[in-house]
């Protein structure tokens, strides 16, 4: 599958975002707990440079516990912060903050020993579209200012926000990459919601879900489904058409495809993380 996707306002928001950064003291990286690593625009690191940040791993409900706790050690390792949230319901705020302010500590006391008022952390919030960056921003403010909803590309421009004493933050759109070098990425990209499914095959993405669910997940699929052991052997385009006779979709192939896909992005058919992450939890 080939999904290119590098609409004009992207490439605004990247110049903007780049001129934006040096009026910040820390980055706030969103990544979907689910893809941590494909979800993380690989032009960020140059824009971003030796900019404090926080990587904040959102959407962790949905995603596989034991993973979630490897992503948050690998990155640890890199030097770079971690948080898991579930922005949603405003679980791990309290731990972000609590974050950024270890991070920014030092700096602050340098400022305090020049004689500098203390004042307000200034963050940007930056990521790939439908990573969570405008429920982050409700769930801190604690009332609906940033625009929010299911789908890519829903905040179009940059946006100062003050939420109370502690935090300035810089809303910024979504911003992806111009392409995708490996398909993987952006099979993995468009399951879980972060390209508009709009330009998508979504038969092919429901089949590819099912490949990732009946492997890795069998038994919360299966019993989201119904599935017996023996119909999780079934090809991919056999398990879509009875899936969709079960949920009686008939025929409608196209209706069963975008609801399994639903299901699965919900979470509703089990908790799932589709990158895998490249190092191991001590043992306790």
């Amino acid at each position: 599958m080939n999904i290119q996707w590098f609409p004009g306002h992207m490439a605004k928001a990247r110049r903007q975002v780049t001129e934006k950064i040096k009026l910040v003291d820390i980055v706030f990286e969103l990544v979907d707990a689910r893809i941590p690593l494909s979800s993380r625009n690989p032009i960020l690191d140059e824009i971003i440079g030796e900019k404090p940040r926080v990587i904040i791993l959102n959407k962790s409900d949905l995603a596989d516990p034991i993973q979630t706790k490897k992503w948050v050690a690998y990155f640890n390792e890199q030097g770079i912060a971690a948080v898991p949230i579930v922005a949603q319901e405003g679980k791990g705020m309290k731990q972000l903050m609590e974050k950024a302010k270890e991070i920014l500590q030092p700096k602050f006391d340098r400022r305090a020993a020049k004689g500098i008022k203390p004042r307000a952390i200034r963050a940007m919030s930056i990521g790939i579209p439908n990573v969570g960056k405008s429920t982050l921003i409700n769930r801190f403010i604690k009332k609906n200012v940033a625009i929010t909803g299911n789908k890519p590309g829903v905040t179009k421009a940059q946006q100062w926000l003050k939420l109370g004493k502690e935090l300035e933050l810089l809303d910024t759109p979504g911003i992806l990459w111009p392409k995708f070098e490996d398909p993987a990425v952006g099979e993995k990209l468009a399951l879980t919601g972060a390209i508009k499914d709009t330009i998508l095959q979504m038969d092919e993405i429901a089949m590819y879900g099912i490949g990732i669910m009946k492997t890795y997940y069998p038994e919360t699929f299966a019993k989201r489904f119904l599935l017996t052991k023996e119909e999780l052997e079934l090809g991919t385009p056999e398990l879509l058409m009875l899936i969709s006779e079960r949920r009686g979709f008939r025929e409608d192939y196209s209706r069963a495809a975008e609801m399994l896909i639903y299901e699965i992005r919900s979470g509703k058919a089990g908790r799932f993380t589709l990158d895998i992450a490249p190092v191991s939890l001590p043992k306790e």
